[in-house]
């Protein structure tokens, strides 16, 4: 079922992982998709023509701003933006130390794991500047061509069940709760313009930042919720999907959780 022919979308970290899964949903539902990341050669591989791979730094409103120019070049304009693309920790962040005292508690030793007092500034703006500021950056973007054309047009965010329950780096709970912050605030601001704006929470889901992890571990996460396995890519791209066309077009300010029962909100 093509619900979604004749929309023009553009995926944030779209190479690989959420981002790569939402791209080729979006195309195979009908959209012609702008798949953008970091890695530009890795976007350009994930569809064929029409559809186009963009390089694009969301930390850079100039990258930011010449990949919406592209894509307007391209399409004419834009329709669906999802804001995809984040990373969970950073250099600085202060993980590394978390992790060796996690371990050691395991261990039985008397230690505090530790991730606030050890974060630097560099590690806790770097993840905030890619996955809260990157998704405004692109947000305004994407905005700026839609309200051009004045014929609305839907923004989907990618939060995370961390937002909510907090497990998780410090400063990626922070960013992706901003996110969500972001979602409800944009949803009341662009409404009169015909544009929605939702979210959705993953919980864990089976990407390549999963995939390293020691059997044990990824058993671990997955117990944690009540379908006891992590979600599939393909699983966070159908609500994308959903919320993205006109199936989902009484819905705006919402967030869909998807995470399989570990959190429920």
């Amino acid at each position: 079922m093509e619900r979604l022919t004749g929309l023009r979308a553009a995926v944030t970290g779209g190479a690989q992982g959420i981002g790569e899964a939402i791209a080729k949903r979006l195309a195979a539902e009908g959209a012609r998709v702008a798949v953008l990341d970091l890695n530009g050669e890795g976007a350009a591989r994930v569809l064929p023509a029409p559809h186009i791979g963009l390089a694009c730094d969301v930390t850079d409103s100039a990258s930011v701003d010449k990949a919406f120019a592209e894509i307007k070049a391209a399409f004419g304009g834009i329709d669906v933006l999802v804001n995809n693309a984040g990373i969970g920790t950073a250099p600085g962040d202060g993980m590394d130390k978390y992790y060796v005292a996690q371990a050691e508690q395991a261990a039985g030793k008397d230690v505090f794991a530790d991730q606030t007092i050890h974060c630097e500034d560099t590690g806790w703006l770097r993840v905030l500047d890619v996955t809260l500021n990157g998704a405004f950056r692109c947000t305004r973007a994407a905005v700026r061509l839609m309200a051009e054309e004045g014929i609305g047009g839907s923004i989907v965010n990618i939060g995370s069940t961390a937002a909510v329950k907090g497990n998780g780096p410090v400063p990626y709970c922070v960013a992706k709760a901003g996110v969500i912050g972001m979602t409800r605030a944009m949803a009341r601001e662009f409404a009169g313009r015909g544009i929605r704006v939702n979210a959705v929470n993953p919980g864990a889901v089976e990407t390549p930042i999963y995939a390293g992890l020691p059997e044990e571990v990824k058993q671990a996460v997955a117990d944690d919720s009540l379908m006891r396995r992590l979600a599939s890519p393909d699983e966070v791209a159908g609500a994308v999907a959903f919320l993205a066309g006109s199936d989902g077009s009484f819905a705006t300010g919402s967030t869909v959780t998807v995470n399989g029962g570990a959190w429920f909100d």
